[in-house]
């Protein structure tokens, strides 16, 4: 048998093999907010993977999450407002469904609200040219997100479907 023969089969399958993975994490989309490019993701365990690989590729990184969760869980809607620090005006508003926020904030000083559940945290960022800057806001763990999210709990639920 000749080795060659047999090698180029097993060659081709693995290099499409390579390709359709490659092909199965696709990017999060990029949006624009007051101008300000940002891309939200790590939901998942290769997209979070993704993410803190193109992080130092942006100005701004953001970070969320809530003490004692499982690792890149957050509660879905943290509302972002980045300010600039001296003047107080704002440069960019949006919204966050992932645990990561990359923006490619001018460089400059920053003040950074995330309000998650009715609970706003603010950290100063500062953002110089060519470097990646990073903010970690992390709120604890005895909020009751269900409540302050308007959601019901179930309780509530199962008293509605019974009518008690």
């Amino acid at each position: 048998m000749n080795p060659i023969r047999f090698w180029q089969p097993v060659a081709a399958l693995a290099f499409f093999g390579a390709m359709a993975s490659a092909h199965a994490l696709t990017n999060p989309p990029i949006r624009v907010a007051q101008g300000v490019e940002y891309m939200c993701g790590g939901n998942g365990s290769a997209e979070a993977a993704f993410m803190q690989t193109v992080e130092p590729r942006w100005a701004a990184a953001l970070e969320f999450s809530v003490s004692r969760a499982k690792p890149g869980h957050v509660p879905a809607g943290v509302k972002v407002v980045v300010r600039e620090r001296y003047s107080n005006r704002q440069v960019m508003e949006a919204s966050a469904d992932a645990p990561f926020m990359l923006a490619r904030l001018e460089p400059g000083a920053y003040e950074v609200e995330a309000t998650l559940a009715g609970v706003t945290l603010e950290q100063p960022l500062t953002v110089f040219n060519g470097q990646s800057s990073k903010a970690v806001f992390v709120w604890p763990s005895n909020i009751d997100f269900a409540a302050a999210t308007g959601l019901p709990r179930t309780e509530q639920q199962a008293a509605a479907r019974t009518g008690d």
